[in-house]
């Protein structure tokens, strides 16, 4: 089995953005789409206050007051807006942001989406992504498809607090991706070199034909 790596995920979550979208990037692997953009005419939203991304800088050049909302350094371009915390929620629960691409901790067949806290650690906060669930267009969930114990993270049911039900219209993990549809997930793609019967074995959600 030869499942994506982190970078090859975010390129794949990528190819889900077409000209026009603004869209916002969760913390984590989501915020390394940012570099495969490429040509397309995609404005990325960082509910810091900032609507314009552009790449991670390289070495050197990077400027401590341009971050994202995961803290990293960020790059800006020439079209690039800075605002306050209540325009950029104000763009979200408006329903201005075309899609939200989130990393999580666990997804449900049903679209539930657990990516805030781990019960008993200690957390900065819930940040931004229960607004995004509720407010953006798309929701396209980023991560792994089993945790560090290589258990399965797409389940029938989320175990963590939820960030939202029902919130969640597509799953890319490292071993492919997955529509949430009526009564499970459909698998679309397969990570190259990733057979169905290894997806499904990592799978505990229903997998629907």
């Amino acid at each position: 089995m030869m499942p994506w790596n982190r970078d090859q995920m975010a390129a794949r979550a990528a190819e889900e953005l077409q000209d026009g979208m603004y869209v916002n990037l969760g913390i984590g692997i989501p915020t390394l789409v940012a570099n495969h953009v490429g040509d397309k005419d995609i404005t990325l939203q960082s509910e810091n206050g900032m609507l314009g991304m552009g790449p991670f800088p390289y070495e050197g050049e990077e400027d401590p007051d341009l971050i994202n909302a995961g803290k990293q350094t960020i790059t800006e371009l020439p079209h690039t807006a800075y605002f306050d915390s209540a325009t950029s929620f104000g763009m979200i629960r408006g329903g201005k942001i075309a899609a939200a691409i989130l990393g999580a901790m666990e997804v449900s067949e049903e679209g539930d989406l657990a990516n805030w806290m781990i019960p008993g650690k200690l957390v900065k906060g819930m940040g931004g992504a229960m607004d995004l669930v509720a407010g953006v267009g798309r929701v396209i969930v980023v991560m792994d498809h089993t945790n560090k114990a290589g258990q399965s993270k797409v389940l029938r049911a989320c175990t963590l607090p939820l960030t939202g039900k029902a919130v969640v219209n597509r799953i890319i993990t490292n071993l492919g991706v997955l529509d949430v549809v009526p009564g499970g997930l459909r698998i679309v793609e397969l990570a190259d070199g990733v057979t169905e019967a290894e997806l499904r074995a990592a799978t505990e959600a229903t997998i629907v034909a």
